[in-house]
């Protein structure tokens, strides 16, 4: 597990990424899978959540995950009773209850933690290519906003995710972050005539354009084996037909 710096200053909440390490499932979902969408056995999923759960400490029963669409919707959580089993199409998570772990699953992805110590509120957000593009960091941000947060005050982590070295992206790729805005250009390069564009700059580029200077990413690649994450990309081109996902989380405790 992985700990951000920034997010340690505060005793008040409780937070982690996670890699492949530490769980129960077997052959390629070694071993801390906590995808509940791939083919890993169900039981053994919940029981590396329920192992994320323990270090987190949080009952099991109050981790809340989405069914994540690479989309700009976004869900707070008032109510426990009002969320829990029900499937929550959303690609972030914001709640200010007490005792509540918010997850996000991601396998390339980057996941981003969000806390703000003065109105107390959490939130995680899944940012994958779409999901940035499409302005989910600012929904959640803005709606931080609209329940008193001062931005000054917002703390926001980028997690583990695949470094621009690799990834590859085709030309229609490039073409719509241009055609959103001609300064996205600076977040690709080429090499050997193949074109790379990197999520996590681009990512805290856009929380900086919100207003935010509290940022930190954990430089930690996902496609890299030695970084021991899972990752969708490497899957693919390894020709294996799927992949576990990684879990990061963050509670008010």
């Amino acid at each position: 597990m992985i700990k951000s710096k920034k997010l340690l200053k505060f005793n008040e909440i409780s937070h982690g990424f996670f890699g492949r390490n530490g769980g129960f499932s077997t052959g390629i979902y070694k071993s801390l899978n906590c995808g509940t969408g791939s083919r890993d056995n169900k039981n053994i999923v919940r029981k590396n959540l329920n192992l994320v759960c323990k270090k987190i400490k949080c009952n099991k029963n109050k981790l809340i995950l989405m069914n994540q669409t690479h989309s700009d919707n976004f869900k707070f959580v008032g109510s426990l009773k009002k969320t829990r089993g029900k499937k929550i199409n959303s690609d972030a998570l914001i709640t200010n209850l007490k005792g509540i772990c918010l997850g996000v699953l991601t396998a390339d992805c980057a996941p981003i933690l969000i806390y703000d110590k003065n109105i107390k509120m959490i939130s995680v957000i899944h940012a994958g290519w779409k999901g940035a593009l499409g302005g989910i960091i600012k929904k959640v941000i803005f709606y931080f906003k609209k329940k008193g947060s001062n931005f000054r005050n917002i703390n926001a982590v980028i997690g583990p995710c695949i470094s621009k070295k690799n990834y590859e992206v085709k030309k229609d790729f490039v073409t719509k972050f241009i055609k959103k805005d001609k300064k996205n250009r600076k977040f690709f390069s080429k090499k050997n005539y193949k074109t790379y564009f990197s999520l996590n700059s681009y990512i805290k580029h856009e929380i900086i354009r919100l207003g935010i200077k509290n940022i930190e990413i954990i430089n930690r690649d996902t496609y890299n084996s030695k970084n021991n994450f899972f990752s969708a990309r490497k899957s693919i081109k390894n020709k294996v037909n799927d992949y576990g996902r990684n879990i990061s989380v963050i509670m008010i405790n």
